[in-house]
């Protein structure tokens, strides 16, 4: 393993990937670019990173519903989170005005997250494009003085753009959790947040009984996502996080929820991380 730790991201150095994962680790990590979710799983598999961050859901966009078959397909376990806010700005060369803009480009969902702004403006051309780093890339590496990014201030300092204009973004609340994977056995200390896979039965109140043994044993269930079992009619795969202050009531939780499950599985067990 080399010194640094190697994290696998999907997108390009100043995405916001690369800032959670940064926001996570601390500033000594080698940053290995993916183009896609797949790949930063593919990636951590052939043993090229050591870790993976990946975004799970969005305040405004939802939840990431690939990324949860990603979860099950692998099996890395989840030994950490990150939230970060997301704030986004419109940026350009350096001696570029307002008035020179003809074009804007950024990922949809920032697209997306800016409309009351651009919404303003219809006479600039919106462009999507698969990573709002690689926006900002671009306008350098093409010299492109007709076209503004939409992205981080990270994307701003690394590819040498002024900002024009702060804050765009429609909600000042918005934020992203990112998830942190590894295909190591790290132990985590006082872990107080999990996440579990499960199926139940089809059969009346068969969820209900797991999630009254959750409350009787005082353990608060901050997430339930379902996704369909592939091919099978009817059946689904629960996604549930769940906090807990006593390690001994989780694990009584955890026995009892046995009971009425199938193809159980604790994805992983971490602290809590939900600061922005």
């Amino acid at each position: 393993m080399s010194a640094k730790k190697r994290v696998a991201i999907q997108g390009i150095k100043a995405s916001f990937h690369e800032e959670a994962a940064l926001k996570f680790f601390g500033e000594d990590i080698e940053t290995i670019e993916c183009n896609s979710f797949k790949q930063t799983f593919q990636k951590l598999e052939a043993g090229e990173a050591d870790y993976v961050v990946m975004a799970i859901e969005n305040s405004i966009a939802g939840s990431l519903l690939p990324n949860y078959s990603l979860l099950r397909e692998y099996n890395f376990p989840v030994i950490g989170e990150v939230y970060l806010h997301i704030q986004l700005h419109l940026m350009a060369l350096p001696g570029v005005k307002f008035e020179d803009i003809k074009t804007v480009t950024s990922h949809p969902i920032a697209i997306r997250q800016c409309g009351d702004f651009l919404d303003d403006f219809p006479e600039l051309k919106v462009i999507e494009s698969n990573d709002t780093a690689a926006c900002a890339k671009k306008i350098k590496e093409e010299n492109l003085t007709d076209t503004v990014a939409i992205a981080n201030t990270l994307a701003a300092k690394l590819y040498g753009l002024n900002i024009l204009e702060r804050r765009i973004e429609s909600n000042k609340k918005n934020y992203t959790r990112f998830l942190v994977l590894t295909d190591k056995k790290e132990e985590t200390k006082n872990a107080n947040k999990a996440s579990l896979c499960f199926q139940v039965s089809n059969d009346v109140g068969s969820l209900a009984k797991v999630l009254n043994i959750l409350a009787e044993n005082e353990i608060n269930m901050s997430k339930i996502q379902s996704m369909p079992v592939l091919g099978k009619r009817n059946e689904y795969n629960f996604y549930v996080d769940v906090e807990w202050s006593d390690t001994k009531k989780y694990e009584d939780a955890i026995s009892k929820i046995l009971k009425y499950t199938v193809n159980f599985s604790i994805m992983g067990e971490y602290v809590k991380n939900d600061k922005v």
